[in-house]
């Protein structure tokens, strides 16, 4: 289904997708046809989502990253159809995940600091019942990607 050729294409525009096709093209070695021709196919089978620009958080006034455990107070579709709709409210959710383990999901959040994490926390709390949330405030990110490895590709 995807071969050599398809997997380079996806890391040079993982790498960056604003190049010109001619560009990505003679990287992958092809002609600029036959390369525009696989990206939409990339696109048409869903391998390619989106293409987006990546930002300094940083440079946003977003230096403060929290992880959020929560732990839901009924495993019921209800709650967690509440819960998505929350989430979706806040725009400092940058990540969620439903886990299997000791905490149903993991929020991945980016504030200015520790106070505006408190607010919120507080505006979050407000929306709906947990039976407990716990944070961890990241002191260093040592790495962060949006680049998937390819290799995997079948």
């Amino acid at each position: 289904m995807f071969d050599a050729i398809d997997r380079k294409i996806l890391d040079v525009l993982q790498e960056d997708s604003s190049l010109p096709i001619a560009t990505v093209a003679e990287r992958v070695g092809l002609s600029s046809g036959p390369c525009w021709r696989r990206i939409k196919r990339l696109e048409e089978k869903g391998v390619i989502k989106r293409r987006v620009a990546v930002v300094d958080r940083r440079k946003l006034n977003l230096a403060t990253t929290v992880f959020i455990a929560v732990k839901a107070p009924r495993h019921a579709a209800e709650w967690s159809e509440a819960f998505r709709r929350v989430i979706d409210g806040f725009p400092e959710v940058v990540e969620a995940w439903r886990l299997t383990g000791d905490i149903d999901y993991l929020l991945k959040v980016v504030v200015p600091d520790v106070a505006a994490y408190d607010g919120f926390y507080q505006r979050l709390i407000t929306r709906l019942d947990f039976s407990n949330i716990s944070a961890s405030i990241a002191m260093e990110e040592m790495k962060f990607t949006t680049a998937m490895p390819t290799t995997y590709m079948e």
